[in-house]
């Protein structure tokens, strides 16, 4: 799943959270997955901004 999808889905998992009409268990499921979510877009970040960081070496330098 790329960035935009996991953002999409996780903003799904918000809205449902925020509607309050679902089971406990539900809701420690949909947690747990916006969890995750969570985790792998800022790693993704993290990831993007590290190549932009070694563009922008590369161009200074060379």
């Amino acid at each position: 799943m790329n960035y935009e999808e996991s953002v999409k889905k996780l903003e799904e998992i918000v809205s449902k959270l925020e509607e309050g009409n679902i089971s406990l268990e539900e809701s420690l499921k949909l947690y747990e997955e916006g969890t995750l979510l969570s985790e792998n877009c800022r790693k993704m970040l993290s990831e993007a901004k590290l190549k932009i960081t070694n563009i922008n070496e590369v161009a200074e330098n060379g």
